[in-house]
């Protein structure tokens, strides 16, 4: 069984600012990583199958597929979970997403879908509160 996690993306604007922002911190490594205090108890079902949505403004837009999920010690945090993720960001259908703390579990069935093609690059580019009137309107 695969299971995602989703996490808000703080201080994040984009899915173009949090690419640059990821470049940055990554450096030479192949892999991004991301540091959470609590280790998931399910993680057998989300390495190497699962991913992490990323809630941007208020809507999901972006997913990056999880490799590893490893306990860690942080100097002055003490222990925590890194969470490895290849630096591929694939678009999604943007879905409004209510803040939380901290990150969930995000079942396949309510994950949103990939964006396709390249009305998909064109569409992830779009805001997100345009795309959800559209679709109101069933223009989408």
């Amino acid at each position: 069984m695969t299971l995602n996690l989703i996490k808000l993306c703080v201080g994040i604007d984009s899915i173009e600012h949090l690419q640059k922002v990821q470049k940055q911190r990554r450096g030479r490594r192949k892999v991004n990583y991301h540091y959470t205090r609590q280790m998931p108890q399910r993680g057998e079902e989300i390495v190497g199958r699962g991913s992490i949505y990323w809630v941007i403004k208020g809507f999901i837009r972006v997913r990056q597929p999880i490799l590893a999920l490893d306990i860690v010690h942080l100097e002055e945090e003490g222990r925590h979970c890194r969470i490895s993720l290849d630096p591929a960001l694939v678009a999604v259908e943007p879905t409004p997403f209510r803040a939380f703390q901290g990150w969930r579990y995000l079942e396949p069935k309510d994950a949103p879908p990939d964006l396709k093609g390249g009305g998909g690059k064109a569409r992830a580019a779009m805001p997100p509160e345009l795309i959800a009137e559209l679709k109101q309107l069933g223009l989408l």
